[in-house]
């Protein structure tokens, strides 16, 4: 079966400037803009907005 491409994998890069990413699937059809999640990151030591790359 193929990947279904209404739910694509993303990439979400911490703004922190650490290049800490996390790895997760949105679904384009409920969230077509770029997502933003506030997160932690273990190489600042601290919650920070992560956002999506394309």
């Amino acid at each position: 079966m193929a990947r279904n491409e209404l739910r694509p994998v993303i990439k979400l890069r911490s703004t922190a400037g650490t290049g800490f990413t996390y790895v997760t699937r949105k679904n384009r059809r409920n969230h077509p803009d770029r997502l933003e999640l506030r997160k932690y990151d273990p190489l600042a030591g601290r919650h920070v907005t992560f956002r999506e790359e394309r």
